[in-house]
């Protein structure tokens, strides 16, 4: 089994010292950094922008995964790429009909692409491009805010494409995102995660470091 890859989300951090909680995660072993970029309109919240990750990259050589919660998310695929962004997931809830489109975007500007689907939607939306994936993300809460109980059909969807992504024969990661923590990380890898997302779980640990180690090693 390849190594687990822990990605912090910056949606736990606090954001009036951004830079210092970027680099605590990188001293203390993260593997990724996940960015929650809202709207306000596809999810009831709002977090940052393309600045955000343009700053980010300037202070962190980690790989940056840039989650787009967004309408019309095709729009800001070049200038979050320019920004720095690593990895860029798009929702199929937000695309839809356009989501391959989106995903040869992502792809044609250099950085990995990535779908998304939200715990109310099924495998079957998005089964056709995860051939054209570097990633598929499951969420396991609904998107908008951190410290939500996790959802437990993940488990199944994850088996489910763990299976679509293995019989692809290609290197395509399968992330996690939602209610991640010490008590379910190992079920979570079990059904064929192998990216992390965890906010308070980490963020709220009085050991960042230990909290890290736990989930990737558990």
């Amino acid at each position: 089994m390849k190594k687990v890859k822990i990605a912090p989300s910056i949606l736990s951090a606090d954001f009036s010292k951004m830079g210092e909680e970027v680099r605590s995660l990188e001293e203390n072993g993260a593997d990724v950094i996940h960015c929650d970029v809202m709207d306000g309109v596809f999810v009831n919240n709002i977090t940052f922008g393309i600045k955000m990750v343009e700053d980010l990259r300037k202070i962190t050589t980690l790989p940056l995964d840039c989650h787009l919660m967004i309408v019309h998310p095709e729009k800001y695929v070049e200038r979050c790429a320019k920004a720095g962004a690593d990895y860029i997931t798009v929702h199929w809830e937000a695309c839809k009909d356009n989501l391959k489109e989106v995903l040869e975007l992502i792809r044609s500007t250099g950085v990995k692409c990535g779908a998304v689907i939200n715990p109310d939607t099924p495998v079957s939306a998005i089964k056709d491009v995860i051939p054209l994936c570097d990633m598929v993300l499951v969420m396991s809460v609904f998107p908008g805010f951190g410290g939500q109980k996790f959802i437990e059909n993940a488990y199944d969807k994850l088996r489910e494409i763990r299976e679509i992504i293995s019989a692809t024969g290609k290197e395509i990661e399968l992330e996690i995102d939602g209610g991640v923590c010490a008590e379910n990380v190992a079920r979570v890898k079990a059904a064929g995660a192998d990216v992390i997302v965890a906010g308070s779980a980490v963020f709220k640990a009085a050991d960042r470091h230990a909290a890290i180690e736990e989930l990737r090693n558990k």
